[in-house]
């Protein structure tokens, strides 16, 4: 017995080594799991996989179905700090340069609509430049923008056409603002986006991610999963206006 007794105890000590270094691999490996986790996450507007794409004052991660690419939600900057930032853009609606830089929008929505059509410019900031714009050539437009003029009761109307000049790249949540977008269209309508297309060229000497409130870019590929998954019958790039129907 007490032999018996011995050897179970050496084979205890020896067991429980064993179980103990079983513990730390089982452990390694689960830290291993969560590094690849934190590596890959969720795009914010298809909802699939993305991959560690660039680093430098923020992370960026790009979704291999859509392609768009994407701030980590760790390096978003705050409602007041982004507020900050616009509040430092011009508003001079006189100002020639600012009328010729929205000019692609106004200029479409001057060939394809009437004084008749009713419109909404979607983030139009503190100038309401497109509003400015097309209210001088009798259009009626309605102006909105979460942080600068928000009346949310604009957003349960149609409109038959949408401008949305430098706002789809500040978007958190692209997929729940394009689908509001799209629910605020009339049948027939079209939205008018401007915005910088990442090309594929260097991202790390790209100008446009430089902005901290710049969070989501889009490619075209990005724009033609947007046109299939949200039932647009037609989708038009042209430098950088893209224009949905």
């Amino acid at each position: 017995m007490r032999s018996d007794a011995k050897a179970f105890g050496k084979f205890n000590k020896y067991f429980s080594f064993l179980i103990s270094d079983e513990i730390v691999a089982f452990s390694c490996l689960l830290e291993l799991d969560r590094v690849k986790l934190a590596m890959k996450i969720i795009c914010p507007l298809c909802s699939n996989k993305a991959e560690k794409f660039y680093a430098d004052t923020q992370n960026y991660f790009r979704c291999q179905n859509c392609e768009g690419i994407f701030v980590d939600k760790a390096d978003l900057i705050s409602t007041q700090k982004e507020k900050k930032v616009y509040e430092q853009h011009n508003i001079d609606t006189d100002d020639k340069g600012y009328r010729k830089f929205v000019s692609p929008i106004t200029n479409a929505v001057l060939k394809d609509f009437t004084t008749t059509s009713k419109g909404l410019d979607f983030g139009a900031g503190r100038s309401c430049i497109i509003g400015a714009v097309l209210s001088e050539k009798k259009y009626t437009i309605n102006n909105y923008d979460p942080l600068f003029c928000n009346d949310e009761t604009l957003l349960s109307q149609k409109y038959d056409f949408i401008s949305s000049c430098e706002v789809v790249e500040h978007f958190y949540k692209p997929y729940k603002e394009f689908k509001l977008l799209k629910s605020m269209l009339q049948e027939g309508g079209k939205i008018y986006i401007m915005t910088e297309l990442y090309d594929e060229s260097a991202f790390s000497s790209w100008y446009y991610k430089n902005d901290p409130t710049h969070v989501f870019f889009y490619t075209q590929k990005t724009f033609q999963w947007i046109k299939k998954e949200f039932g647009f019958k037609s989708l038009s790039i042209e430098k950088r206006l893209v224009i949905l129907n």
